[in-house]
């Protein structure tokens, strides 16, 4: 018999148990499916980290002071070190080749009040250097200069949370906020930039010149990182060994652990790229259960379907269909059913990723492998779980067949 009647002939097979083969196929499309959409939101929540990395600045390099490791996907400093000076960052500048340029900088949680309204943010103290080197964008208003960080000006850049939560969307450019007891003038508002890579709303915080907040309002005399621009991103891993010699030497550490930590660009991203990937890759393999099931599935329904069928099985070996015949048929059924959940599937799939994305404003984006794995892997489960009800169907003496009733 021909592939073509044989397709025909399944086609009209299937739709005599109609509700049968629509659940058979619906637990493929879910399972295909559920595939695509953790696969594509997987892949989304991997790009918005990745750009967030990105957007920290280009080809950077972020000394801390003290030992900083990642506790629950943030940044946790087990100590207060005060050992990181602003001398460490002039000497990182002018003393390592592949660096442009330095920005340190230091902060504390204080309280920032504006008439009757009062709230608890991060105050920031950064060199003027910082804007051009972590992509700060100001919106409205001006940033401040070397002149204001210089003589110390009460000076401040407020993001937008802070413009929302204070002045309810009013601008604040000239007005006077109290920052810990001392006043301070608005004079520019940061375009917003949303939650970083560790948890943490660069949209609720304020900028301060550096001299001012080490001298004039958290009074320290020491800084809590440098963020550091190397000239190429192909020197990051050279710059990092050069930076890690010059501050042991400076800080006279000998034999003795770093009393900072180091954290290449580069490596962050490749990093969060694995994680990324081994998370992805699980959840997936989760969702890909889904797709078992639906193979068990028509397992199930195929091995009913040949118990159904045995008078016809029968008689079709009766008047000279070869095993082979039967075996074929029983395959195409199986694989009509896979396919139609695997196309079902990967229709439904991108659907919910680009609902996800566009309505529920989620990290998502297509993953058109990941619906092309979806398919491939419904005709292969199709086929797995369809070689037995066949070859058992095939093996079916004719003369046992006609006699079923």
């Amino acid at each position: 018999m021909k592939i073509s009647k044989n397709i025909t002939l399944s086609c009209k097979l299937l739709t005599v148990h109609k509700l049968r083969t629509a659940l058979c196929i619906s637990s493929m499309t879910i399972g295909v499916a559920a595939v695509i959409v953790m696969v594509s939101m997987g892949r989304g929540a991997q790009k918005h980290v990745l750009d967030m990395i990105r957007d920290m600045g280009t080809n950077l390099i972020v000394v801390n002071a003290g030992h900083v490791t990642l506790v629950g996907g943030r940044e946790t400093q087990s100590a207060i070190v005060t050992s990181l000076q602003i001398t460490d960052a002039d000497a990182i500048k002018s003393q390592c080749a592949s660096v442009v340029d330095a920005a340190p900088e230091t902060s504390s949680k204080m309280s920032v009040q504006w008439e009757s309204e009062n709230l608890k943010t991060e105050i920031v103290g950064v060199a003027p250097s910082a804007f051009r080197i972590r992509n700060i964008e100001i919106e409205k208003g001006r940033a401040f200069d070397e002149v204001d960080n210089d003589t110390a000006q009460r000076v401040a850049i407020i993001g937008e949370v802070i413009v929302e939560k204070i002045f309810h969307g009013e601008t604040p450019i000239g007005y006077l906020i109290r920052i810990g007891g001392a006043l301070f003038e608005v004079v520019g508002v940061m375009k917003a930039k949303g939650i970083d890579a560790n948890g943490v709303d660069r949209d609720d915080r304020i900028l301060i010149p550096l001299n001012t907040a080490m001298h004039r309002l958290i009074r320290t005399t020491f800084i809590q990182r440098i963020h550091i621009q190397v000239t190429d991103s192909t020197q990051l891993k050279s710059a990092e060994t050069e930076i890690r010699e010059l501050l042991r030497d400076r800080h006279r550490l000998r034999d003795k652990p770093d009393d900072f930590t180091i954290q290449n660009q580069a490596t962050l991203i490749e990093t969060e790229r694995e994680s990324s990937r081994v998370l992805t890759l699980l959840v997936a393999s989760v969702a890909a259960i889904s797709l078992l099931v639906g193979g068990i599935g028509i397992l199930a329904v195929m091995l009913t379907v040949g118990r159904e069928r045995r008078q016809e099985i029968g008689l079709r070996r009766a008047i000279g269909a070869r095993r082979r015949d039967i075996r074929t048929q029983f395959l195409l059924e199986s694989l009509i059913i896979a396919g139609l959940g695997g196309f079902f599937g990967a229709f439904l799939g991108m659907l919910s990723t680009f609902l996800a994305s566009k309505i529920g404003n989620l990290p998502a984006v297509q993953s058109w492998d990941a619906m092309g794995a979806g398919l491939t892997l419904s005709f292969i489960i199709g086929l797995i779980f369809g070689i037995y009800p066949a070859s058992k169907a095939a093996t079916l003496e004719p003369i046992e067949a006609l006699r079923a009733e």
